[in-house]
């Protein structure tokens, strides 16, 4: 096949925390019923491109079971396969590092040019395109890339690219920069051109950003393939809580459009019954997923599969991960609450006005978004404050007064 694609799916996600504590950030759910890595795998998919490895390293397990044969994504043709790429024995050090130490299976492969992708993005490309302007330009090298606001550089790749879109300048996360164009981690590669920088490179943590990039400008054509649709890096609660939260906007506002019939996201589906709504529900502006029961009220919210909200119970400006239970009487205001976790009757989880910051990590979260692990259980009349975040190892039946204060982290 002419195009391989390898994806790039063993980030840790440590800004998700609490989320990545089980799970590789391409498999953490994402819009109820998907996971963050069906996305790309689904632009492959109707791209066109079914020639795929995924370059996997931290707590696999999960993705792998989630991938499979790829049947989900029509990888399971008899002319198209999905490799499970991991790592033989030291750990990957760098984005082209882990490509490094697969160089083995890009040699075999025989494919002309290599699609290089990031597994952890929210959006829908036709690859395609951009594989077309990499051949109409004769690049050895073209640079997926987004326009940013420049605040936000320090955590891209940014680049400054002439009028026929060649890059001549680029720089790995810089503190200032005036250039607004990002890199979205999506590179296009001749297969020769990349095989030769990865061999005769022997930079420990060797990166595309830092090093492939910028050693290319002066000597080769590297060129820059404009986005202009939604994408988005799902890598904060913040930015993960309001990804979520979008979605459910009026026709007219979704910024991602997850309805279009010649676009279909795609995933692994688990075999659960239709929505089920009870007699005195109500629901506003919310996505319901397949076997969830709501009989209380749901507003601005995102309920994946399995989900059972009690009558009186009550789910606000929320995710809700598979099988979470709302038992009555409990209220779940602008929270993300990991799996099989069960709120118990008149529990107040995400209450109050003291926005105090995460004491322990004020960086991940000061915006009062409450962050559940998987598999607890919250005592009944229990109060859960603002930023609060609890891991699935915490004792709740041990905190004092049945009340766990904003800002607090319990493990």
């Amino acid at each position: 096949m002419e195009v391989l694609a390898l994806i790039l799916a063993g980030g840790r996600g440590s800004r998700l925390d609490i989320l990545s504590e089980n799970r590789v950030k391409p498999s953490v759910p994402f819009a109820g019923k998907y996971r963050i890595i069906d996305f790309t795998l689904s632009n492959c998919s109707n791209s066109g491109i079914f020639n795929i490895a995924i370059l996997t390293q931290y707590l696999p397990f999960s993705l792998n079971d989630h991938i499979g044969s790829g049947k989900p994504w029509d990888l399971d043709r008899r002319d198209s396969k999905v490799t499970l790429l991991q790592p033989h024995s030291d750990w990957y050090n760098g984005t082209a590092d882990a490509v490094r130490k697969n160089i083995h299976y890009l040699e075999q492969s025989r494919a002309k040019y290599v699609l290089i992708l990031s597994g952890d993005h929210i959006y829908k490309m036709d690859y395609r395109k951009m594989i077309q302007q990499h051949i109409e330009t004769k690049a050895d090298l073209t640079v997926g890339c987004k326009v940013i606001d420049p605040s936000e550089a320090f955590r891209f790749g940014m680049l400054e690219a002439d009028k026929n879109n060649r890059i001549f300048k680029f720089e790995e996360k810089p503190k200032k920069t005036n250039s607004e164009l990002a890199s979205m981690g999506i590179y296009v590669f001749n297969t020769d051109v990349l095989l030769e920088k990865l061999r005769h490179n022997d930079i420990p943590d060797l990166d595309f950003g830092k090093h492939i990039i910028p050693s290319m400008i002066e000597e080769h054509p590297v060129y820059a393939y404009r986005f202009y649709d939604y994408w988005k890096d799902v890598g904060t609660y913040d930015s993960y809580l309001n990804a979520n939260l979008e979605l459910i906007e009026t026709v007219d506002k979704i910024p991602l459009d997850m309805y279009d019939p010649n676009w279909k996201i795609f995933t692994k589906s688990e075999e659960l019954p239709a929505v089920k709504i009870g007699s005195k529900a109500t629901i506003r502006q919310a996505l319901l997923s397949n076997g969830s029961i709501v009989a209380g009220h749901v507003e601005r919210s995102v309920l994946s599969p399995g989900v059972i909200v009690h009558p009186l119970a009550k789910v606000t400006n929320s995710v809700l991960l598979n099988n979470v239970e709302v038992k009555p009487g409990a209220i779940v205001d602008r929270c993300i609450i990991d799996k099989n976790t069960v709120i118990e009757a008149n529990a107040l989880v995400g209450f109050g006005t003291d926005m105090t910051a995460n004491v322990e990590n004020p960086e991940l979260l000061a915006s009062g978004i409450t962050v559940l692990g998987k598999r607890l259980v919250v005592p009944k009349n229990m109060v859960i404050g603002r930023n609060c975040r609890i891991f699935q190892t915490a004792k709740l039946e041990e905190a004092d007064d049945n009340i766990i204060r904003s800002g607090s982290t319990l493990r």
